[in-house]
């Protein structure tokens, strides 16, 4: 559905996006990773035929998305990481606005989202909170039923409950068959919707992988207490690392024999799992590098 072919945007500066390289398939959900400043905005500008790219070129279902940015833009809802509204208008002038614009008669859907999301869309633009303004953009993209959903951080400024329904209304939009892309650094809500993810650092892709492979690159992480300190532990072939008194964390990859082993050498009284994410992946490309 979407190809990115040899794609190179190069900004004065010398960031932009480098002969990127990747297809996103119907039905499936991309999860497009990495801190602000990386090139997912540039890419996905591309994506939506915004820009001139220095080289490589956008399909969207085999049409050149810039030489038909009209035609292609038809079939796609966009959520922007920055959203520009009108503030003198409500969020229902706003919305009738775009219908219009779509020639878009049936507002079934659109009503429903606006249930969904308890979006009061009598208020004026200008005088909604953060959080308001990311549901009146989520219901302007997802409104027209487009076939392909380009999402550029589109939790932001939710609460912990929008956020959930948020992800719930993807989980069921793919499996209406809708192609979506998700630009994201909240790694959470891309491991519980998307297929596959990208991560993209400095404007190449170092990473394309399905999601469950991604988070098997890492180890697993428990909580070891003991029953007092003891810091012999840390004297073992085991990546171990004492958090405080007697509780330390020991990194498993692959040896969970030698992690039995070397625990039955100590009184151990309570063993937890940590929950790893795909920030860890993440991790492993970045390191402790600030945003270039």
């Amino acid at each position: 559905m979407i190809d990115i072919i040899n794609l190179t945007q190069t900004y004065k500066s010398g960031k932009g996006v480098f002969n990127l390289n990747f297809s996103i398939k119907k039905g499936e959900v991309f999860g497009y990773l990495g801190p602000n400043g990386a090139g997912k905005t540039t890419t996905i500008r591309n994506i939506l035929g915004f820009t001139n790219a220095s080289s490589g070129e956008v399909l969207i279902n085999g049409i050149n998305s810039r030489i038909n940015t009209e035609e292609i833009n038809k079939s796609i809802g966009f959520l922007p990481g920055e959203i520009a509204f009108y503030n003198s208008l409500r969020g229902k002038e706003f919305l009738d606005l775009l219908a219009k614009l779509r020639n878009l008669n049936d507002f079934t859907f659109r009503e429903r989202l606006e249930e969904r999301f308890k979006l009061d869309t009598n208020i004026y633009i200008k005088k909604m909170s953060k959080g308001t303004k990311q549901k009146l953009a989520i219901v302007a993209a997802f409104m027209h039923d487009p076939e392909i959903l380009i999402l550029d951080e589109p939790t932001s400024g939710l609460d912990p409950l929008m956020q959930n329904i948020f992800l719930d209304l993807i989980k069921e939009e793919k499996l209406r068959g809708k192609t979506i892309l998700l630009s994201s650094h909240i790694f959470e809500e891309v491991e519980k919707v998307c297929d596959r993810a990208g991560i993209i650092k400095n404007g190449h892709l170092v990473a394309l992988e399905d999601i469950l492979s991604l988070k098997q690159q890492t180890a697993d992480i428990f909580e070891v207490t003991l029953e007092k300190e003891n810091n012999l532990i840390l004297q073992t072939s085991l990546k171990i690392n004492h958090v405080k008194d007697n509780i330390y964390q020991v990194w498993v990859k692959h040896n969970y024999e030698l992690f039995f082993n070397e625990l039955q050498k100590f009184k151990v009284i309570k063993i937890t799992s940590i929950k790893r994410s795909i920030e860890d992946i993440f991790m492993k490309y970045y390191g402790d590098e600030h945003n270039e």
